[in-house]
């Protein structure tokens, strides 16, 4: 009888079925991601925040399935911190991403997550690195991830350049996750970006331009700091 009523999200996953990116650039990294949760065909939320914080200056992008997303990334802030205060040291963005392998590539077979870590840290400055479905690693430059990765693979490939300076980076990483948002079903809602400095993260919001505006048209942005 569901199936008629076009019910079909009582027997899916809640899923963060997504854009999620990772950049560096000249000074620290940038990551940016949508903001859809979807169950099947039915937006669960549309303004989800799938930049998670692990420390001040080390964010993790969740795709995959939102409870293990969310589930692993509370364990490994949780043993970050008690790394931090056990060696009275940060954590390097390195020990991070390791972290987030371990636990993805222990659990391949049970969960669904794809991981980007991304951060800053005084021994190597900006690093991004991926963690796919079965629990690689793997550091990249510029990384993408989720289902509306693939239709913006082109798109990152021509547009990418390496020691971008702040403000380009972030119009590339807008505008690729915006692609992406407009062909992929699963992915929607707002922009968010994160900006990792050695001070800090500097968070912006921003709205997707309507069907009707110039695709030149730069979309309106919120900044939270």
């Amino acid at each position: 009888m569901d199936a008629h009523l076009g019910c079909d999200f009582l027997d899916h996953p809640v899923s963060t079925g997504t854009t999620i990116m990772a950049v560096e650039f000249n000074g620290g990294v940038i990551i940016g991601a949508d903001s859809r949760t979807s169950t099947g065909s039915y937006v669960a939320n549309r303004v989800t925040d799938k930049l998670t914080r692990i420390t001040d200056k080390i964010y993790c992008c969740r795709s995959g399935s939102a409870a293990d997303t969310q589930a692993i990334a509370d364990i490994v802030s949780y043993s970050t911190y008690f790394f931090e205060n056990q060696n009275n040291r940060d954590a390097l963005v390195s020990e991070v991403a390791a972290e987030f392998r371990k636990f993805c590539y222990n659990y391949r077979d049970t969960i669904t997550a794809g991981i980007i870590v991304a951060g800053y840290d005084d021994v190597n400055g900006g690093q991004v690195y991926s963690v796919p479905l079965g629990g690689m690693l793997i550091r990249q430059s510029c990384t993408i991830g989720g289902s509306g990765s693939s239709f913006i693979y082109g798109f990152v490939r021509e547009n990418y350049k390496e020691q971008m300076e702040k403000e380009e980076c972030v119009e590339f990483v807008k505008k690729a996750v915006f692609h992406a948002m407009f062909h992929d079903g699963s992915s929607g809602g707002v922009c968010r970006v994160g900006i990792i400095t050695k001070d800090g993260i500097e968070r912006r919001v921003f709205f997707a331009p309507s069907v009707d505006e110039k695709p030149a048209m730069t979309p309106a942005s919120v900044t939270v700091r």
